[in-house]
């Protein structure tokens, strides 16, 4: 599969969202074996590394810098402010916050910077609009950081369309990232086609459905019970037996076509526009090389139908947010 824009860089297709190598789904790799992970990326082909000040309270940010800045010309690193880990108390203990205040957004930006050990981040996102804030207001905030040479472009995260094209309106966004697979459909509402309409590109996080889609996450009770899977009602005991039921059409298609059930719902991600790229994450570099071996993959307009029937948005069971990460977000629902 030919390489695809992000803004004005040309990246293959698939990405590495890099939560994964300090955070939320599990007991984080060694920095040994993070190192060996992003060092494979670049090896199998990995041009897009994504990250944000909010991962591991920046030590996703961190371990990027120490193993990736002496290799700086080789990819598109995007990173993100807005939302970020912060001592409220004045007692160490840091807690996530959401704040796009121009002043923040710009010492994040520093910060980052240090962290990365670069001069330059290719494309900053705002992580979360703080709705106290216009939309304008810290979309401006990143043009300074643009006109400042701090970053070459500017991304938003999880807002809908109407903010989408607010934002645009006071400076060019180059990218939206939003949660998007068979089993997580908001993109499909509205904002997929501003993007398209703008010349915007996607970039689809979690496009395994937090490993859903990888058909080898039958118990969720095996999860540790810090995993970020426990706030998602989809994982409940209520709703993730339902879900389950939907897996084995969908294995079988993945049977017919040997591949994995994470290389088609990867493949299926892509299928869906030519300006939609993806950034899985992973700590397991087997993992890794099997989400990049989904680029060969070829699906038929028969096989694309026969999977929008097999996993859509009237048959998974319950909403993808708690109420609380819902408020935070800008995304149309269905």
């Amino acid at each position: 599969m030919s390489k695809r824009a992000v803004g004005p860089f040309q990246v293959n297709p698939i990405g590495l969202g890099c939560m994964n190598i300090c955070v939320v789904y599990g007991p984080p790799p060694s920095f040994e074996d993070a190192e060996r992970l992003l060092l494979t990326a670049l090896d199998e082909g990995v041009d897009f590394f994504d990250t944000a000040a909010l991962y591991g309270f920046g030590e996703s940010e961190r371990i990027i810098g120490k193993v990736l800045s002496k290799h700086r010309n080789r990819f598109t690193l995007a990173s993100k402010c807005g939302m970020q880990g912060v001592d409220v108390n004045g007692d160490g203990k840091k807690v996530r916050v959401i704040d796009g205040r121009p002043a923040t957004i710009k010492a994040t930006c520093d910060d980052s910077l240090r962290r990365l050990n670069t001069d330059v981040i290719d494309l900053y996102y705002l992580h979360r609009w703080d709705k106290r804030v216009p939309i304008e207001e810290s979309v401006g905030a990143l043009a300074d950081l643009v006109r400042a040479g701090k970053i070459r472009s500017i991304g938003l995260s999880e807002v809908s369309a109407q903010t989408l094209r607010k934002a645009h309106r006071e400076h060019p966004i180059a990218a939206l990232q939003t949660e998007y697979s068979l089993w997580t459909r908001n993109p499909e509402i509205a904002v997929l086609q501003a993007c398209e309409e703008l010349g915007i590109s996607f970039v689809a996080f979690s496009p395994l459905a937090r490993k859903f889609l990888c058909n080898d996450l039958h118990d969720v009770g095996s999860l540790l019970p810090t995993d970020w899977r426990h706030t998602s009602p989809r994982f409940n005991a209520e709703h993730y037996p339902r879900n389950l039921q939907l897996l084995n059409d969908f294995a079988e298609i993945a049977k017919a076509l040997s591949c994995t059930p994470a290389q088609l719902a990867l493949a299926w991600v892509l299928h869906q526009a030519p300006h939609i790229v993806t950034i899985p994450g992973t700590s397991r570099i087997d993992h890794l090389k099997e989400n990049m071996a989904a680029l060969n993959i070829q699906l038929s307009a028969e096989v694309l139908s026969s999977l929008n029937q097999v996993i859509n948005q009237h048959k998974v069971s319950g909403n993808r947010y708690n109420a609380q990460a819902s408020s935070e977000v800008d995304t149309e629902n269905f």
